[in-house]
């Protein structure tokens, strides 16, 4: 029996996360879109925290546009955030999702806001 598309998703993300960790030096940018709201987290791995969050429900977040135009506005949302904590590098986690469209627009976001992955 073929698997969903939730399945494939998850079994992507268990694979890849295998291999990727964020640390206190060098957090992981992880990503989650839902089919209205696109979220994103640093995270440092090794303690178990969040240390940085935004998503398109912020207030501080320009919400207006394509989903493709929000996405963006989050990643430099994330990055300003993050460059205020002293992180300039994380490593990338798409959470299972296609790097493609509205995740792509996020990463972009972020790396014209200043972080480097």
């Amino acid at each position: 029996m073929a698997l969903s598309k939730v399945e494939k998703r998850i079994r992507i993300k268990r694979r890849v996360r295998g291999k990727i960790s964020g640390s206190s030096e060098l957090p992981r940018l992880s990503v989650y879109k839902s089919n209205k709201e696109i979220y994103a987290q640093l995270i440092d791995d090794k303690d178990g925290k969040t240390l940085v969050s935004a998503s398109s429900r912020d207030k501080g977040v320009d919400a207006k546009g394509t989903k493709s135009e929000v996405s963006a506005a989050v990643g430099k949302a994330i990055a300003t955030k993050a460059i205020a904590a002293g992180i300039q590098a994380i490593v990338f986690d798409r959470n299972g999702f296609v790097y493609h469209g509205r995740v792509k627009a996020l990463a972009d976001g972020a790396r014209e806001g200043g972080l480097k992955f």
